[in-house]
């Protein structure tokens, strides 16, 4: 049963449509991987998915719960918050907070929400454990006191997706990664998500690697000019693909190219 069911969502700026009527399904503890050029609605699509921008049309279902439907409109912002609460996001460029250590930006989200409840006090030392054990997850047990200027990038990212696992969301998103990485750090970052694939994370990955979407996701999505032109088993897709404009894409990434 989906987990995820996101019906003919469209998206457009200042009048130009970037999402074009995109559907698609996601199984629970499956990783959903998003290939495409850029420009081709990728990140768009993640954001709204996020509630991290509004769709033009369309409909957002979880768990079998409506959380978008352009049909009855309502107040967007109502629970607004709540439902962002489903989707864990990592971002290309960390967006870690300067100012807090790896463990205290990994608290922060959980610690906030739980200064509303009147058990504050007990879930204090909950948080912080669970803080704990998630960036030890990570391989960064000797780093929790660290700052985000005194690690490297690949460190940054691995305190940024323990800090979206940390609220326990049921669906795990990335947007490109590794692209802030050098290609050294790269590796690191991606044997953390090939983890979290074998332990049945759910997640959706936008991603340039395409031997690791190939490898990893259970699904795959090759978006061109904001729709779905192709979409399935990894193998099938991206070493076999039917469409034109996927074979396009993926020989000149094989020679190099930017598409």
């Amino acid at each position: 049963m989906a987990i995820l069911e996101v019906r003919d969502i469209h998206k457009n700026f200042d009048g130009t449509e970037v999402l074009k009527g995109v559907s698609f399904e996601l199984e629970s503890g499956n990783a959903l991987a998003i290939i495409g050029s850029s420009g081709s609605g990728k990140t768009t699509l993640l954001r709204c998915i996020n509630f991290l921008e509004r769709p033009t049309s369309g409909s957002i279902v979880l768990k079998g719960e409506s959380l978008f439907d352009s049909a009855s409109a309502g107040d967007w912002e109502k629970d607004l918050r709540r439902k962002r609460l489903h989707f864990g996001m990592v971002f290309q460029n960390f967006n870690l907070f300067p100012q807090y250590t790896a463990l205290e930006n990994v608290m922060l989200a959980p610690d906030l929400l739980a200064k509303k409840e009147p058990d504050y006090r007990s879930k204090k030392g909950q948080i912080r454990e669970s803080a704990e054990e998630l960036l030890e997850r990570m391989g960064l047990k000797d780093r929790m006191g660290h700052y985000p200027h005194q690690l490297s990038g690949g460190q940054q990212q691995r305190v940024a997706i323990a800090r979206a696992l940390a609220l326990q969301p049921d669906i795990l998103c990335f947007d490109e990664p590794t692209s802030a990485l050098d290609p050294e750090l790269t590796g690191e970052v991606l044997r953390v998500i090939r983890k979290l694939a074998e332990n049945r994370t759910t997640m959706i990955i936008v991603t340039h690697e395409m031997s690791f979407a190939r490898d990893v996701a259970d699904r795959v999505i090759f978006m061109d000019e904001g729709v779905i032109v192709e979409e399935g088993d990894p193998a099938a897709v991206i070493d076999h693909p039917t469409k034109e404009r996927t074979k396009q894409f993926l020989t000149r990434y094989r020679e190099g190219g930017n598409d």
